[in-house]
């Protein structure tokens, strides 16, 4: 049930991340920064957790840790009875998926959080030069 708990978690977590900066990124890049304003309007709740992503991302990292930890420690028979062995195999089948899962979303959420505008930047500068 904890790890359940916490791979849940830690899905939600990283998918606040990429709600929170990913999504407007990916829609200037497209739409520009017109569509960008029109998202923000629709949905104003984004302008208070684009503040704060650094605590959004801090706490995500956190349960993806604990999350990964609880999905890769090896005392799992004590969770587990000898005769229920496929009830065992699919929990840990399904903690392992929600743990990839929310690694990837997380990685794309710092990624557009993060990297993306220093990147461009050191394009931009390497272009005028």
């Amino acid at each position: 049930m904890k790890n359940k708990i916490f791979a849940i978690l830690s899905l939600f977590t990283s998918s606040s991340t990429l709600i929170c900066c990913a999504l407007p990124a990916l829609v200037a890049t497209l739409a520009g920064g017109i569509a960008v304003s029109g998202m923000v309007s629709a949905f104003p709740i984004l302008i208070p957790i684009s503040q704060n992503k650094e605590w959004i991302f801090f706490a995500g990292g956190i349960l993806l840790l604990l999350n990964g930890y609880s999905v890769f420690q090896n005392n799992k028979e004590v969770a587990c009875d000898l005769e229920e062995e496929s009830a065992c195999d699919i929990a840990d089948q399904f903690n392992r998926r929600m743990f990839y899962i929310s690694g990837i979303i997380y990685s794309v959420g710092v990624f557009f959080a993060f990297a993306l505008v220093p990147i461009l930047r050191f394009i931009d500068n390497w272009n005028m030069s």
